[in-house]
């Protein structure tokens, strides 16, 4: 049996490669129904194996934008020529159902929660090193020059982002089973 958490939301930021999709997979399958995960809306093209409603909501540029005027998200962000939002609706929808919404969301994403009245607690996932974070962007495979290197100008402002404190706490993922167990730690943490 899972024990009790918090309906507060968890908000997970870190760059893109520091494990925080592997991590919350595993999350999900070992306590399926503590958690909820709000299907963030995106205008790229999808991963292979990516489902749309699951992995994302896969929306063209003028559905995005409808959703922006409608002042729909509770926060959204332009990346790479992409743009990525949480709406307020998909948050709402994990909460009545019982669960802890998780949230993976950029810093524009955790600077822009803080600003509502969501309560959330906020955790940074960080690389060992930006060199280890290189390694795993083009170890993927599915991604361009381009974009590793976009990706790896994000993660600077990213890691400098972190070090101003906007987080409950920062876990460097340089072991997969270290960090999944603080990262259980932190969000089963009663105290907080």
């Amino acid at each position: 049996m899972a024990p009790k958490v918090s309906l507060r939301p968890i908000v997970i930021s870190g760059p893109s490669g520091t494990g925080k999709s592997t991590l919350l997979k595993k999350l999900f399958t070992d306590y399926p129904d503590s958690f909820g995960f709000s299907v963030s809306h995106t205008t790229r093209k999808p991963r292979p194996g990516e489902e749309d409603g699951i992995s994302y909501n896969f929306v063209d540029r003028a559905a995005f934008d409808k959703l922006i005027a409608d002042n729909a998200f509770l926060e959204h962000a332009e990346f790479s020529g992409n743009c990525y939002g949480t709406t307020i609706k998909a948050v709402q929808e994990v909460a009545t159902k019982g669960k802890t919404c998780i949230l993976d969301i950029d810093m524009q994403g955790v600077i822009s929660v803080k600003k509502t009245d969501l309560n959330a607690r906020f955790l940074f996932l960080a690389p060992p090193s930006l060199e280890e974070l290189r390694s795993r962007l083009e170890g993927r495979g599915t991604e361009s020059k381009d974009s590793v290197e976009k990706r790896m100008a994000q993660a600077e402002k990213e890691m400098e982002f972190a070090k101003t404190g906007a987080h409950d706490k920062t876990i460097v993922n340089d072991d997969l089973d270290k960090t999944y167990k603080e990262l259980v730690d932190f969000i089963f943490d009663s105290s907080a």
